[in-house]
């Protein structure tokens, strides 16, 4: 699928996920931190350019090196080593992380590959993890962004994984309150 660069939809469907999320989380008086790396802070703009956002905005935190991950997070080194900071288990750890150190309700942190440079074979431009957690539940995919896009560039890939990252927290806390 060709992503459309000048499509200004992908940033207004952002915001108003955004404002959603903010929305709901001040219903609902739940509480929202970020762990992000690949995002560099993109989630915690977001969220803060929405009005009310200082009721729920507990933490965000721009962990890029695998030093930082590890000191400030709690990502063990064997995970890094083993697995990478761009996988699942990172993005896993990284959310747990963000959780215990602001005792948010929701949780939700990002790594990947932003490009241009740094991907492989194995891991390409595009590779990205989001993992969302909320009352004992988490969710970590794996958004494979150049599989269902065409030539993004490093913005578009930031920008498209905020927009993820957005729905995931409003799909998961959705579905756990209906447990």
């Amino acid at each position: 699928m060709q992503y459309n660069k000048s499509d200004k939809s992908v940033t207004e469907s952002v915001d108003m996920l955004a404002k959603s999320v903010v929305k709901y989380c001040c219903s609902k008086d739940y509480t929202i931190s970020t762990a992000e790396s690949l995002t560099g802070g993109m989630i915690s703009k977001f969220i803060t350019s929405v009005p009310g956002a200082s009721e729920i905005f507990e933490l965000g935190v721009c962990t890029y090196s695998d030093r930082i991950k590890n000191k400030m997070l709690g990502v063990k080194n064997e995970t890094l080593q083993k697995y990478t900071a761009v996988s699942g288990q990172t993005a896993d750890e990284m959310s747990i992380g963000i959780q215990k150190l602001s005792k948010s309700d929701i949780a939700v942190a990002v790594t990947g590959i932003a490009g241009p440079g740094g991907g492989t074979d194995e891991k390409p431009v595009g590779t990205v993890y989001v993992s969302v957690r909320f009352r004992g539940e988490c969710e970590t995919k794996n958004l494979a962004l150049y599989k269902r896009y065409d030539n993004l560039c490093r913005e578009d890939i930031r920008l498209l994984t905020t927009k993820k990252a957005f729905e995931m927290i409003l799909e998961l806390t959705k579905k756990a309150e209906v447990v």
